[in-house]
């Protein structure tokens, strides 16, 4: 695995990996990485033979007063990780190398942005898509490999390569859990021993919204209000949103019906922890049962 850390660099070994006709694939990381980007690096070497990961903690992202600060960094763990899984180049920048001068360039879409975390967090998806634009441009690779844990920044990134053309494929890979169903996550450290404990009530809150839409429950709001009460009955959790939204545009879905998320993010302890369920769902028809599935990779 080479190791860079400036974009001519970076460019430059990536030429060489093109020139041998090589089919580049991307995935995207602010490092202290664990078991979920592990899997979309192996997801991506299968799809692939190049395969080029960024670690980059991008301050603008965070608002003031968010972790940027106290974001858990592991360099020396994250690179024997990505030996193991086999990353051919980690692209490494510095805050200096990805922003040499003020940025007076951001890229924002509002209506997607506006929803769900960005209600709490009004800036920070106008820091990821630009980031993630920097980091495309930089790569151009045909595939970039995204979690699906994060389903409102997978949204994002797919409609913004969408609107401006970016000649890449934005490929959707399923949220890596623990045993006990806690999506696996960067911020889990934060946990102490008693809130990992509480923290798989955030899955199983959305297993208990998926069975009512497999038991023919086609009121959203009602869906809602069964995964928000199961939370409630945590008290160690404090609920920023439970909604069920449409795929397509993030807006709260009207029907349960096609393509749809239902998405929570909580507060446990000085953790903000998200999850969703993305589901394909199939009103039954003349005496069909009711097909309710589970989003996969989305690749061709």
């Amino acid at each position: 695995m080479r190791i860079t850390c400036t974009i001519q660099e970076t460019r430059e070994r990536l030429a060489e990996a093109k020139g041998a006709g090589k089919k580049i694939g991307f995935v995207p990381t602010m490092g202290y990485l664990h078991e979920g980007h592990a899997r979309l690096v192996e997801v991506a070497g299968k799809h692939c033979d190049f395969v080029v990961v960024s670690i980059f903690v991008n301050p603008t992202q965070f608002a003031p007063g968010e972790d940027l600060s106290t974001y858990p960094r592991d360099a020396e763990r994250d690179e024997a990780l990505l030996k193991k899984v086999g990353c051919q180049l980690l692209f490494r920048p510095n805050e200096k190398e990805m922003y040499p001068t003020p940025s007076l360039t951001r890229i924002e879409l509002p209506e997607l942005a506006s929803q769900l975390c960005g209600k709490s967090r009004p800036t920070h998806f106008q820091g990821v898509a630009t980031v993630v634009a920097k980091l495309l441009h930089i790569v151009q690779p045909e595939l970039a490999f995204f979690g699906m844990k994060d389903g409102q920044q997978l949204a994002i990134v797919k409609r913004m390569v969408e609107d401006l053309n970016f000649p890449v494929q934005i490929i959707g890979v399923p949220t890596v859990r623990e045993e006990d169903g806690l999506a696996k996550s960067s911020r889990n450290v934060y946990l102490n021993e008693h809130q990992r404990q509480t923290a798989p009530q955030i899955y199983q809150a959305l297993l208990k919204g998926k069975a009512a839409i497999e038991a023919g429950e086609t009121d959203p709001n009602r869906v809602r209000q069964i995964i928000y009460s199961h939370l409630q009955d945590q008290p160690e959790l404090r609920i920023d949103y439970v909604e069920v939204v449409r795929l397509s545009d993030l807006q709260p879905a009207a029907q349960i019906e096609g393509d749809i998320m239902l998405a929570i993010a909580v507060y446990l302890g000085k953790a903000r922890l998200i999850d969703n369920l993305q589901l394909h769902v199939k009103n039954s028809t003349s005496g069909q049962r009711r097909q309710v599935l589970d989003k996969g990779l989305d690749i061709l």
